[in-house]
C-alpha cells in the first residue's frame, strides 16, 4: 500500500452504501500527523442531507439484515472477521499516521479487533430468547430478543477501531444497522477500516465524518434508535440528555480516573514494570490507565527508584519507528497536559523522571506533539492532579500508611472506571475487589481487557457495559410473548367478577 495515495483516496470522503463516495459538503478539515505535525490528508464536514440520507439507507439495510437468519448473519460476520486480519497491517499503519501510536499498538488493535467480531459472531446466535414457565396451564410464555434499529457509534481517537468493533460487532450480531461519527483525530483510519464489511449488506455499516454538530444531528435523528459514545464527560451527559428527549436507548463510557495500589506483598520490581506500561502505555491516552498511584509507605522508596528506572527506559520517537513511546494525539491535547503538570508542580509536586519535551529527536519530529513520560512525587492526595482524569503521560505517586487509606483515596475519587491493585496477600484480594466502587478491578494483571466480560464504570465514568453478554444485551429489545393456543375463556378473573370476591358488606 502507498499510503499517500491511500491516504489521497480516503480524504473528503464518506462510506454510504458500501463505497466510499465524495461528500457533497464543502466544508474539509486538515489531518495532521502528530509525529511531524505536517498535513497528510482531509475529511469532510458533512451536509445535514448527507446525514439524513445515512440514517435511511440504514434503516432500510437493517430491515434486510434482521430478515436473515441467525446462522447468516454470523457467517457474515466472520467474513468480516478474516477481511480484518487480511488488512491488519494497511489499516495499521494508517492509525499510526494518523494518532501516533507506535505500529505494534495499531497492529495489536487490530487483531483484538478481529476477535472481537468472531466472538458477537457466535455470540449473536447462541441466544435469541427464552421460554418461560407459564403462569396459566395450556399457554405458551417466551420472550423474543430483537434489534433496536440503527446504533449510531460516536468515537474518541485513542482506540478509534477496537472501541468501534465493541460496540458494531455486538450491535450487528443483534441485528442492527451501524453509522459511525469517527473523531476528527482518527477519521482517515475509519474510513479506510470501513473496507472490512464488504461482505455484509449494502447500507448496513456506513460512516460519516465531522465534528460535534454532525453528531448532534445523529444522536437527535428521529430515525436512530440507540447511541454508543466514548468520549469526555460534558460530551457525555450532552448526549444523555438529547436521548432523553426521546427515551432512546444510549450506553456512554466518559472517562476514567484509575488508581494503582501497591502494598507491601507484591513483588515491587514486578509492580514497578506493570505501573511503567499502566501509566504509558499509548502515551497514557487510555480510559483506563493508571492515573493515581498509591503505594504503601513501607516500599515507597524502592517502588519510585524502580519506577524511574524502567520509565527510563522508554524510547520515543515516530509510532512508524522502534520505539515504545509515540506523540500524543494532537497539539492541543499536549497543551493540556502541560498545564496538568505545571498546576502540579505549583501545588507542591516534584518531576523525578521526564517533564517536558524530549530533546535530540530527529529533524523531521521536531513539530510533532511529544512528550515525555513524567512521574511525580511529593503528590497529596488533594491535588488537582489526583481529581479527574489526566489522559496523557503523567504518573502521580502518593505514599500511603495502609490499604484502608488506599481504598477510601480511590473511592474519593468521582470516577469509578477500573482500579489496579499489586498484593499477594489473600485477605487484601478479597477487600480490593469488594470494596473498590469501579466496573472492573485488576490484581497483579492492569488494564487487561476480555471480550468475554463486561467492560464499563461506575459514578461519572459512564453507564452501561460494552463486551460480553452484558455488551450483547445493550443493542437489544426484549420482548415478551404470551400464547393462548386454544384462545379460551379466561373466566377465572374476567367479567363479570363473582359475588363472593366483592367487599364484605357489600349488597
Amino acid at each position: 500500500m502507498n499510503h499517500e495515495t491511500e491516504l489521497a483516496r480516503l480524504s473528503g470522503t464518506v462510506y454510504r452504501n458500501g463505497a466510499h463516495v465524495a461528500s457533497t459538503s464543502s466544508r474539509r478539515r486538515a489531518v495532521i500527523d502528530p509525529a511531524t505535525g505536517k498535513q497528510i490528508g482531509e475529511f469532510a464536514d458533512v451536509d445535514p442531507e448527507e446525514v439524513d440520507a445515512t440514517v435511511e439507507s440504514a434503516n432500510t439495510a437493517q430491515r434486510s439484515w434482521w430478515a436473515l437468519s441467525a446462522l447468516e448473519r454470523a457467517e457474515a460476520l466472520h467474513e468480516v472477521a478474516a477481511r480484518v486480519r487480511k488488512l491488519r497491517f494497511d489499516v495499521a499503519e494508517i492509525l499510526t499516521r494518523e494518532t501516533g501510536k507506535p505500529f505494534k499498538e495499531s497492529a495489536d488493535e487490530l487483531m483484538w479487533t478481529a476477535t472481537a467480531v468472531d466472538y458477537y459472531a457466535e455470540l449473536g446466535r447462541h441466544n435469541v430468547g427464552s421460554v418461560l414457565g407459564n403462569s396459566i396451564a395450556g399457554q405458551l410464555h417466551y420472550t423474543l430478543k430483537e434489534p433496536m434499529g440503527t446504533v449510531v457509534v460516536i468515537l474518541p481517537a485513542n482506540y478509534p477501531i477496537l472501541l468501534f468493533i465493541w460496540e458494531a460487532a455486538a450491535a450487528l450480531a443483534a441485528g442492527n444497522s451501524v453509522i459511525v461519527k469517527p473523531s476528527e483525530w482518527a477519521t482517515l483510519t475509519t474510513l479506510k477500516f470501513m473496507e472490512v464489511f464488504d461482505a455484509l449488506p449494502t447500507g448496513l455499516v456506513q460512516c460519516v465524518t465531522g465534528g460535534g454538530t454532525v453528531g448532534a444531528q445523529l444522536v437527535s435523528h428521529r430515525d436512530t434508535h440507540m447511541v454508543g459514545f466514548t468520549g469526555s464527560v460534558a460530551t457525555g451527559r450532552a448526549i444523555a440528555r438529547a436521548c432523553a428527549d426521546q427515551f432512546k436507548p444510549y450506553l456512554i463510557e466518559a472517562s476514567g480516573n484509575d488508581a494503582f495500589i501497591v502494598l507491601p506483598s507484591a513483588p515491587v520490581d514486578v509492580a514497578a514494570k506493570a505501573a511503567t506500561f499502566a501509566a504509558f502505555f499509548n502515551c497514557g491516552q487510555v480510559c483506563t490507565s493508571g492515573e493515581r498511584f498509591y503505594v504503601h509507605e513501607d516500599v515507597y522508596d524502592e517502588f519510585v527508584r524502580l519506577f524511574i528506572a524502567e520509565t527510563a527506559k522508554l524510547r520515543i520517537g515516530s509510532g512508524l519507528d522502534q520505539v515504545d513511546i509515540g506523540p500524543m494525539e494532537h497539539g492541543g491535547e499536549r497543551a493540556r497536559v502541560e498545564k496538568v503538570l505545571a498546576r502540579a508542580v505549583e501545588q507542591g509536586a516534584s518531576i523525578v523522571q521526564g517533564g517536558g519535551r524530549p530533546q535530540g529527536l530527529p529533524d523531521e519530529l521536531a513539530d510533532g506533539f511529544f512528550f515525555e513520560p513524567t512521574i511525580l512525587v511529593n503528590v497529596e492526595a488533594d491535588m488537582d492532579v489526583l481529581q479527574a482524569e489526566i489522559f496523557g503521560p503523567l504518573a502521580p505517586v502518593v505514599k500511603v500508611s495502609s490499604l484502608d487509606e488506599a481504598i477510601a483515596l480511590t473511592n474519593g475519587s468521582d470516577f469509578g472506571l477500573g482500579a489496579t491493585v499489586y498484593t499477594k496477600d489473600s485477605e487484601e484480594i478479597f477487600r480490593a475487589t469488594n470494596e473498590i466502587v469501579s466496573g472492573m478491578v485488576w490484581i497483579n494483571a492492569p488494564i487487561l481487557d476480555n471480550v468475554a466480560g463486561p467492560f464499563g464504570g461506575r459514578k461519572m465514568s459512564g453507564i452501561g457495559r460494552q463486551l460480553g453478554t452484558e455488551g450483547l444485551e445493550t443493542f437489544r429489545h426484549t420482548k415478551l410473548v404470551m400464547v393462548d393456543p386454544a384462545a379460551s375463556e379466561h373466566d377465572f378473573w374476567w367479567f363479570p367478577y363473582s359475588d363472593a370476591e366483592a367487599f364484605p358488606g357489600a349488597v
